[in-house]
């Protein structure tokens, strides 16, 4: 890490890109594979051994110490500069290495292939690259020419993004955007120089292929670098399920992944462990259970491997980790068992090096940490989710095995009263005076984790050496709260740890101000920017020479991490002129942060939430440069426009179909962002219990989508019979004393469907015949983890109720009863 400022202008980056000196990785030999150099000079055995060396104001091959690093005084009592003073100390002496050869073209060949995989147990479907996944490690030296020809064998069209790369527009690797997709069979080059260097990597940007292999590491190695072991790391999740129906399943609301995580928080959960009141208080708000991801999965993955055995390190040596999350959608917790964590760099940005017991990384992230192998044994690298369903390991050194420790389950109820405490019944997260919730200072999260606030049924309630929940004050002020941000054993990184070694600031300028809102409905999986998809928004037309300063804040329970393509940004933290530069940004809940770059290229760039499904929903916008010539890869932008637009307006199927003893009922809808086409039946064994289906289209209306206008048409059809009553009487005049035409009804209607405290749906409507009818019903009432309830009541004096338990994602056992077609039970599917 360079502590002190280079005195050679031969290694920087260029300045109107505000991007300092950064860590890259070692140089290896086994990288090099399915690589082709030009003719110029290959580097030896031993330069590639020394290639890895962090540039420092000596370029000799030779010892230099830490030191160097002066702290303004301003800092000289602050927490974060002693433990930067500790960090360096603890580093100690460090060897570089400098690279005299010529800068040179450097190719590779990237060959995209269809593959089998039993990662998750079963033989799947995946993407591999050179048949390798993750895709194989692209390394090059600052000053270098990246020449990569991708062939694509699939059967599908396919591009790779250079995450965090500063390049050509054309090469930025958006399909529809800023390229048209690389056909099946076809050959195309990306050709772009090297002109930063750090930890970064590379994924597909076409549709959902990332999430089933297309991610690999990206290195980009100073002219000087540490002269110390260094290790690649690729975080990645795998899961059984198609991508395709992954994403199928969020939009459709389904809760199999919670019950697959153990995480549903039913009714039974809740009044097992004391919580009714915040479960109904949870309802009450029209909030689903509280969960901190999104999907499950079978596998996690470092570097393609559960359990990753790296026993060539040695006692005392000292290991940098060039760590990039390729997950598709999760965080990680990182911890190790062999002491601390030196954090050095963050999204290829040098940082003052900084100690931590643990970081979470978040989804595209990279961090660069260096640990110490304190003995000759094997020290566990721990790799958790955030969820921490499950884990994968990194063993460092050979030897008896040393374990980090297992992250203790979340205590999700307690996350949910929390939730509750910060969420308004508008939907809307709840303002706290005196709080500060930005750049990560505190993790509203902190209340579920046991290592901190104690376990959720500790064996002694009255010991006070556990931390308590948190308790809100009714005033929505500080007074009242107790929650500790961080226990006092436990240092855990947030973005205010975050330091860059040289200023940061931008060039002069005129500076212009935007603000977004990070906005989502769970219940349907719409996420957005101030209530706008992509395909809803115009281009951000943004001028080169001017800088952006950007304010976000988080109005959603989910964390987000935002990527901004071809440009680092500033992250005010607090650091003043030293302010960190990345290119991705997590914000947690209620967090307003606030970030700042200097426009300097051409052409479109995509800045989006790098949760795939939600990038994929539309949580995302374009920043545009005005007056950028054409963009030669998008010859037809308007085609290229509406394909890109189509990843957010795309529909979903979904429905559920009651097989049971006394007939069917069931519903298909094909829904997306704001429409949704919905045709529902009750269809009973003759017409003395009757055939009814309703056919409608509506839009959803409002950021929480609870209100649903309608129109479409209804066919009814039963049997007269004249002494037929149900527990309302006769059913010949409805409620408002209409004579009711539910016995032979085949007409338009037109309604208001709304969603009201509790999850309930209350639905007015009038059809061509003028009837009145109002109906409150709601699904999925979650009895028990695997139980649901469904019930239905209106003015047509109908009603019914039923009961389903999951057996597995397609299939429930189910029992209702109906005022039509009496008590019925059997089997009912869904999609």
């Amino acid at each position: 890490m360079k502590l002190v400022k280079e005195k050679s202008g031969a290694n920087k980056k260029d300045a109107s890109r505000q991007t300092p000196a950064q860590i890259s990785p070692v140089f290896k030999t086994a990288d090099m594979r399915d690589m082709k150099m030009d003719d110029q000079k290959q580097p030896s055995p031993a330069e590639a051994s020394k290639s890895m060396a962090m540039p420092m104001t000596d370029k000799n091959d030779s010892a230099e110490t830490m030191g160097g690093m002066k702290m303004d005084d301003p800092y000289a009592g602050d927490a974060l500069a002693q433990n930067i003073r500790k960090a360096k100390a603890n580093l100690g002496p460090i060897k570089i290495t400098s690279r005299t050869r010529l800068p040179r073209t450097v190719r590779y060949d990237l060959y995209v292939t269809d593959t089998t995989v039993t990662y998750g147990g079963k033989p799947k479907r995946a993407i591999a690259v050179n048949g390798s996944i993750p895709m194989p490690t692209l390394t090059f030296t600052e000053g270098d020419t990246a020449e990569i020809y991708v062939h694509n064998k699939l059967k599908e069209e396919t591009a790779l993004h250079w995450h965090g790369l500063f390049l050509p527009n054309r090469y930025d690797g958006v399909p529809n955007l800023t390229q048209m997709p690389i056909k099946p069979g076809a050959t195309y080059l990306y050709r772009f120089p090297i002109i930063q260097h750090g930890t970064h990597w590379y994924h597909s940007h076409s549709g959902l292929q990332e999430q089933i292999g297309m991610y690999g590491a990206f290195i980009m190695n100073k002219r000087q670098e540490w002269d110390i072991p260094t290790l690649p790391v690729v975080l990645s999740e795998w899961t059984n399920m198609k991508p395709e129906e992954v994403n199928r399943s969020l939009h459709a609301a389904t809760d199999w992944f919670s019950i697959k995580k153990g995480t549903t928080q039913s009714y039974a959960e809740a009044i097992g462990s004391g919580n009714f009141k915040t479960k109904v208080t949870n309802e009450w708000k029209r909030m689903n259970a509280m969960d901190v991801s999104d999907v499950y999965y079978d596998k996690f993955l470092i570097n393609g491997k559960n359990q990753l055995e790296q026993p060539q390190f040695k006692a005392g040596q000292k290991v940098r980790l060039r760590i990039a999350n390729g997950g598709a959608s999760s965080y990680f917790w990182l911890k190790y068992a062999g002491g601390k964590m030196t954090v050095v760099a963050t999204d290829g940005n040098d940082v003052e090096p900084v100690e931590v017991d643990r970081l979470i990384i978040a989804v595209s992230e990279t961090y660069d940490v260096v640990v110490t192998i304190p003995d000759d044994k094997s020290y566990e690298f721990l790799v958790t989710p955030e969820d921490r369903t499950k884990s994968a390991s990194l063993w460092l050194g050979s030897g008896q095995k040393v374990y980090a420790g297992k992250m203790p389950k979340l205590k999700y109820f307690a996350g949910m009263k929390m939730m509750n405490d910060m969420m308004d019944m508008h939907g809307n997260m709840v303002q706290m005076d005196g709080m500060q919730m930005q750049n990560q200072i505190m993790d509203m999260n902190t209340v579920m984790y046991p290592e901190i606030t104690g376990p959720e049924k500790p064996e002694a309630p009255e010991s006070k050496t556990s931390m308590p929940a948190m308790q809100m004050g009714n005033d929505k002020s500080m007074s009242g709260m107790n929650m500790a941000p961080e226990s006092a054993d436990i240092v855990t990184l947030n973005y205010t740890m975050l330091r860059d070694p040289n200023k940061t600031t931008l060039p002069q300028g005129p500076v212009r101000e935007l603000k977004f809102d990070l906005t989502g409905n769970m219940n349907r999986y719409v996420w957005t920017l101030d209530n706008k998809t992509v395909s809803e928004s115009d281009k951000i037309l943004i001028k080169k020479g001017e800088n952006l300063r950007i304010i976000l804040y988080n109005n959603s329970m989910m964390r987000h991490p935002m990527h901004l393509h071809g440009h680092d940004f500033r992250v005010l933290n607090g650091q003043g002129d030293h302010a960190p530069l990345k290119n991705v940004l997590d914000i947690m809940p209620m967090e307003r942060d606030t970030i700042e770059f200097a426009a300097t290229e051409s052409g479109d760039w995509f800045f989006h939430c790098h949760i795939l499904y939600h990038m994929m929903s539309g949580m995302g916008r374009i920043f545009s440069y005005e007056n950028s010539p054409p963009n030669p890869e998008v010859p037809d932008p308007k085609l290229a426009q509406r394909k890109l637009f189509w990843d957010d307006r795309m529909p979903h199927l979904m429905g559920r179909i009651g097989l049971e003893s006394n007939g069917s009922d069931g519903q298909v809808m094909l829904s997306n962002t704001r429409w949704n086409a919905i045709s529902t039946w009750h269809l009973g064994l003759d017409a003395k219990m009757g055939y009814e289906s309703e056919t409608m289209i509506g839009r959803y209306i409002g950021r929480n989508q609870w209100l649903f206008p309608y129109v479409g048409f209804d066919y009814h059809y039963k049997q007269f019979d004249p002494d037929e009553k149900n527990i309302f009487g006769s059913d010949y005049r409805n409620m408002f004393g209409q004579i009711s035409n539910k016995e032979n009804r085949h007409t338009v209607v037109a309604g208001l469907a709304y969603t009201l405290p509790m999850l309930v749906v209350a639905d007015a409507r009038i059809d061509g015949n003028g009837k009145l009818r109002f109906q409150l019903g709601r699904e999925d009432i979650p009895l028990t983890s695997r139980l649901r309830m469904n019930f239905m009541i209106n003015t047509d004096k109908e009603y019914a109720a039923g009961f389903r338990y999951i057996v597995n994602k397609y299939f429930a056992l189910s029992t209702h009863y109906d005022s039509d077609m009496g008590f019925g039970g059997g089997l009912t599917l869904t999609y």
